[in-house]
């Protein structure tokens, strides 16, 4: 079976990764011979995909902020269309990506409509996407919809989309994580010592955007609590350089790390951090922690008035149950002493970090049972066999 992943961005490197290496094992088991092809990151490649094309550092949130990466982007989907014509799939597997991958799934139906499409992980336009036809496009793509959230599924559903909810594969990868004990013990953390994780940037723009403000915050509260130490996992290392140099801008008590993102977060006392996919893992190892984000005001005065952006909450924890159970903070919110406030109240106030640990639980309650990754998997293979005797 010759199969074509396609995703982008750090988070779907990540996930891309966990999934091909179900998928090989549910291929083992069934003794059949795989081929993947991706567009990914460096983790896919060490799972076993061959890539076409990196694409982890190759995303971002808002019009402006996406300029400079028309032309890469362009010039890959013009190589996977290449690819395509010339070494025909048995199936394409999107993952999230939602402008890129939505070209491409487009393209197949059109010069390939007999090849079928997986998407697993839809993009959050079923949320919050403010020009409905992208949901359309969605919908018009897909043959089968694997879908994390049950929300999610049932809105596709509603669409009239073949769609199986698999659950959050995040939970597969946070049952690999260690504690919280193991984990300031691998750091090297004293058990009395208070850390706190900063999580800014997946994307080139969040270090722009968000790195400053979040050092700014970082700052003041180490001016309140001199104790403090903070921590910085580097998503990428083409980051390396901007980060360093930011950070000590600000003369932080912080140590950067390569990677070690879960073990500096089931470290932490609190975690700083944008929003995105890391939410849920910091929720899911019972870390409290602040969001914030930003983009340029162009893109927020475009969204707010002409595409009439409006949601009431970005944060994937606030998201799932519909209310804030950790205090985000957006565009003009998103300020140093906004930051700062929250912070401190939360390592401070025993009975605000309860609450918020008490609906982490009702958090995980939502996201279904590990193994998702193999269920994924299985109902990929599963989608073939049904394909194949049409």
């Amino acid at each position: 079976m010759r199969i074509f992943i396609s995703t982008g961005e750090v988070s779907g490197d990540l996930q891309g990764a966990m999934l091909v290496e179900a998928l090989q094992r549910q291929a083992t088991e069934r003794g059949t011979a795989l081929e993947i092809k991706a567009l990914g990151g460096d983790r896919m490649e060490k799972a076993g995909a061959d890539l076409l094309s990196n694409t982890a550092g190759i995303g971002s949130v808002g019009l402006s902020e996406s300029l400079r990466f028309i032309l890469p982007t362009w010039k890959i989907q013009q190589l996977v269309k290449t690819y395509l014509q010339d070494n025909p799939v048995d199936l394409l597997i999107l993952i999230d990506y939602m402008g890129p991958n939505l070209a491409i799934a487009e393209y197949v139906r059109q010069k390939f409509p007999q090849l079928p499409i997986i998407y697993y992980i839809a993009p959050q336009a079923w949320i919050w996407s403010p020009i409905a036809k992208d949901t359309q496009k969605i919908v018009n793509v897909t043959d089968k919809l694997l879908a994390i959230f049950p929300e999610e599924a049932e809105f596709f559903k509603n669409k009239g989309v073949d769609v199986t909810w698999v659950g959050h594969p995040l939970l597969d990868r946070i049952a690999q994580a260690p504690n919280r004990q193991t984990a300031r013990k691998t750091l090297g953390i004293a058990p009395d010592e208070l850390a706190v994780a900063l999580l800014p940037a997946s994307r080139i723009q969040e270090i722009k955007y968000l790195l400053p403000v979040i050092c700014e915050a970082a700052k003041q509260l180490q001016e309140k609590l001199p104790q403090i130490h903070f921590w910085l996992p580097i998503s990428l290392e083409t980051y390396r350089d901007r980060i360093e140099q930011t950070v000590k801008d600000y003369d932080l008590n912080v140590t950067l790390l390569k990677g070690q993102t879960l073990e500096v977060i089931a470290a932490s006392d609190l975690a700083i951090t944008k929003s995105g996919t890391v939410n849920l893992e910091i929720a899911l190892l019972n870390v409290p922690q602040v969001i914030l984000y930003r983009v340029s005001p162009l893109t927020m005065w475009i969204a707010r008035k002409i595409l009439k952006f409006d949601v009431p909450f970005v944060a994937p924890p606030n998201i799932v149950l519909g209310q804030e159970i950790v205090p985000e903070l957006l565009q003009e919110a998103a300020t140093p002493e906004g930051i700062f406030q929250q912070a401190l109240d939360i390592l401070t106030n025993p009975e605000r970090r309860q609450r918020i640990l008490d609906n982490y639980q009702r958090l995980k309650n939502t996201l279904g049972e590990t193994g998702v990754c193999d269920r994924t998997a299985l109902e990929i293979f599963n989608f073939m066999e049904i394909q194949t005797k049409k």
